[in-house]
């Protein structure tokens, strides 16, 4: 009978038995990958296992990981293929890119954690928790009536457990998003920009929005005076001023409480949202961009100036084939990422913001051709207000 007790190397394994280690349970990054095929001639061989297509048991592991990422299995095949040259045909490449796309956010990371900034205001993640400093207009700070500015970082509380996992600042309110997918707002609610209908003080501390218990949200996005909620189903809520039709719902009336954008049910599950100052702009998981709201500066992409009232499908994208995955919005221009590193702008060119070598306005998205060479991962149009 054999020893039971008897340890194995994991050279001993048989390679399928390798690549399912590999392959499943929590996912590995593509860093993680490629130090094991670096370290060990088990993960760095391809043991006879599709000789002439992978170069190793990793390379294997990296295109299955590739295959089954929610980004690469959305795109076209056409997209995988462009993003596979990019790469120089390299799998562990390819999900490296797809996995920096997916950790990417609005946020600038840094050692100490995520950082968005308000008009005079900054919050900081990290370790789940929030720390704000700045000046405590109208109780954005989060930090109670008695507190107007904070000169350090000042964690927040809230009521626990609380993991916060995103976060989204304006100039005069913040909302957070948990582990939970609750969401919590607070600053100045006149123009129900947090979500509840009591406008008759600032919301000097973090609160729950009622109106979305019980629909876990991942994104949020703070406008000026309005809040965008992006669900885990992938469905959009907005509420607060509606003056330019930013809300998405077909008309100029101000919502007090998140309200579905019913007009985006029918055309894919949203993946990502940016807010300007009184637009929007929401990313399906078919490549699509729809933006809404208003038309100032060009900044919903569709070559006029218009307002918006209801999601509207940006036509460069589609005409051309472009599968976009990241769109960041500013006050007055846009930047967005395609499922090759691409990346396009369009907006006002004031000072050269949108990098095509002059201060040329973008009435349509354009390629960005002196970046054309980079493999691009994250963009981001910081607001001011």
């Amino acid at each position: 009978m054999a020893d039971r007790s008897r340890l194995f190397s994991i050279e001993e394994l048989p390679s399928h038995l390798i690549l399912e280690i590999l392959t499943s349970g929590e996912r590995l990054s593509a860093v993680d990958l490629v130090s094991l095929e670096l370290t060990s001639r088990t993960f760095g061989g391809s043991h006879g296992v599709y000789p002439t297509k992978f170069r190793s048991l990793v390379d294997l592991a990296a295109f299955q990981l590739c295959a089954t990422n929610e980004v690469y299995s959305g795109m076209s095949w056409s997209s995988q293929r462009e993003v596979f040259d990019r790469c120089d045909g390299n799998w562990k490449r390819v999900l490296r890119f797809l996995q920096s796309v997916e950790q990417s956010s609005d946020m600038v990371q840094t050692s100490a954690g995520n950082i968005t900034t308000g008009r005079y205001h900054t919050l900081l993640i990290s370790n789940s928790s929030v720390y704000s400093c700045g000046s405590s207009l109208c109780g954005v700070l989060g930090h109670g009536p008695e507190t107007t500015q904070c000169v350090a970082f000042t964690r927040i509380n809230f009521p626990p457990p609380a993991n916060v996992m995103q976060v989204s600042a304006s100039h005069n309110h913040a909302a957070f998003i948990m582990q939970s997918g609750e969401v919590f707002t607070c600053g100045d609610n006149s123009s129900f920009c947090c979500g509840h209908r009591d406008t008759s003080r600032p919301i000097f501390r973090p609160r729950l929005v009622e109106a979305m218990k019980g629909i876990p949200c991942k994104q949020v996005a703070a406008g000026l005076n309005f809040t965008v909620f992006l669900t885990r189903q992938g469905h959009l809520y907005t509420c607060g001023t509606n003056t330019h039709g930013q809300l998405g719902h077909g008309d100029t009336q101000d919502q007090p409480t998140p309200k579905m954008v019913e007009q985006l049910k029918g055309v894919g599950s949203v993946v990502q949202i940016a807010a300007g100052p009184s637009y929007v702009l929401a990313v399906t998981d078919n490549g699509a961009v729809y933006s809404f709201g208003s038309g100032s500066n060009f900044c919903l992409g569709h070559g006029e100036q218009h307002n918006e009232f209801q999601p509207r499908a940006i036509q460069t994208f589609k005409r051309k084939g472009i599968h976009i995955l990241r769109v960041s919005a500013g006050d007055e221009h846009v930047v967005a990422l395609d499922s090759s590193g691409y990346v396009y702008t369009w907006g006002k060119g004031y000072c050269g913001a949108l990098g095509h070598g002059d201060e040329i306005d973008k009435t349509l998205p354009e390629h960005l051709i002196s970046l054309k060479s980079q493999l691009a991962v994250q963009v981001c149009a910081r607001k001011r207000k």
